[in-house]
């Protein structure tokens, strides 16, 4: 875990080379389906920050050998689909909500009852989204007035559904195709715009029959999944703050190295060279077809950012992004406005609520709006002290404001940041911030 708090000097410049921890998304999902396949999984660049951690320990309780030769390499001992077994307790996922929401759809149909539960911030965080089309599978779920604890009950075999998704969540899309792994019949799923699919490239690698009908993914239940070998590229939502970072101070060019692009999580690039950012994308060899993770080298210079205006689909391509983002509208010339985005509410926190609130702090003008923020950008941070409220994207964020700060920026309640980014102090002392233990 980190410290309690960063304190972080204002200017710095940066440049030279970084290469940021392993995917947290990927490295859940490959954890999950190497568990339920059949043979060995050995996964390499898996992050070993907290939230993956609480995954694995997950699997371990319900009955899966996974070794760590190292710690960014590790190798599950696939049970098959039908091999899990009850864990003697509650599962504690942590931090984790994507763990929660996925074990919600991979225990759904288990001939063994289970119960999700989390640390503070996530017990205060929606279940219900996923457990409605999970329940109109068969699946028994109950919640806390839709909150966790999540308790999944054994019972018959779960049924397909055609489900419509109301909006766009890859975290809801991928319990209910992990439900339709157990359940009779074809699973299909709509979504009204596109969302990470991280999943179905995975699945499609593990071997299952999954197809894509232009906006509806299909998967057919009842076959087995195979184990194999998965590198994890870096973490663009870790790489983000190090390409804002490099607009607001990179001198000479920063190079973040061996990053996934997977078009379905890169609508930041699409903002930040909107914005007017200096960036190259170099694509990198990568192997496995339609089902590989694109990964590429990303180049950033200092540049003159503008502000823009933010809505429609390119909100969910950029949403566990836009922390960082705010940063960027905050030093842009002229307006920023964010709509569409009130997903950023029922994060780790209400990220909305809480980066206006830091803004403010800090002497950004900005008005908090029900689904998004107005930011009026172009004259940097004052300083002073900013309460991320245990949110690891809003800690970061702050830190990398202190580039266009006239006085230290301090950051507290910052242990969080483990969850996805272990050693991040260090990673952005190596980049040219000033950043220091509090």
């Amino acid at each position: 875990m980190s410290t309690a708090g960063y304190r972080v000097q204002p200017g710095g410049v940066l440049g030279g080379e970084l290469t940021v921890p392993g995917d947290k998304s990927i490295s859940h999902r490959a954890l999950m389906l190497g568990a339920i396949a059949r043979g060995d999984t050995e996964i390499t660049g898996f992050l070993s920050g907290e939230d993956c951690l609480a995954t694995l320990r997950a699997l371990q309780s319900l009955g899966v050998g996974i070794e760590r030769p190292a710690e960014s390499h590790v190798i599950v001992h696939g049970v098959g689909l039908e091999g899990l077994r009850g864990a003697a307790g509650p599962l504690d996922m942590g931090n984790a909500g994507t763990a929660m929401r996925l074990f919600m759809g991979l225990l759904s149909g288990c001939a063994f009852d289970s119960t999700l539960l989390g640390d503070s911030s996530l017990m205060r965080r929606p279940m219900e989204r996923v457990a409605k089309p999970l329940r109109q599978m068969g699946a028994s779920i109950d919640t806390r007035e839709g909150l966790p604890p999540v308790v999944l009950r054994s019972g018959p075999r779960l049924e397909a559904i055609d489900y419509r998704l109301p909006v766009a969540s890859a975290q809801v899309k991928s319990a209910v195709l992990l439900a339709g792994l157990r359940a009779k019949g074809i699973t299909r799923v709509t979504e009204p715009a596109p969302a990470r699919d991280h999943t179905e490239r995975m699945l499609r690698a593990f071997g299952a029959p999954l197809r894509k009908e232009g906006p509806t993914v299909a998967i057919e239940g009842g076959h087995s999944l195979q184990g194999m070998r998965i590198q994890v590229p870096a973490d663009f939502s870790s790489a983000a703050f190090f390409l804002v970072a490099g607009c607001l101070g990179a001198e000479r060019e920063l190079v973040l190295r061996n990053v996934g692009i997977n078009p379905t999580r890169t609508g930041l690039l699409q903002l930040l060279v909107q914005m007017g950012a200096d960036i190259r994308v170099s694509r990198c060899p990568s192997e496995g077809g339609e089902s590989a993770e694109p990964i590429a080298d990303i180049a950033v210079r200092r540049s003159e950012l503008r502000g823009i205006r933010v809505a429609g689909p390119v909100v969910a391509l950029s949403i566990d992004e836009f922390p960082a983002f705010f940063i960027a509208a905050a030093c842009a010339s002229g307006e920023t406005l964010v709509q569409d985005a009130g997903e950023l509410r029922v994060k780790e926190t209400d990220r909305l609520a809480v980066m206006a609130a830091g803004l403010t702090t800090l002497g950004v003008e900005n008005r908090l709006q029900g689904d998004g923020l107005w930011i009026r950008g172009g004259s940097g941070f004052t300083g002073g002290i900013v309460d991320s409220q245990g949110d690891h994207r809003i800690a970061m964020a702050f830190a990398i404001a202190a580039l266009r700060a006239r006085n230290p920026i301090e950051i507290r309640d910052v242990a969080n940041v483990g969850t996805s980014f272990p050693a991040f102090e260090q990673t952005a002392r190596t980049a040219g911030l000033r950043i220091e233990a509090s």
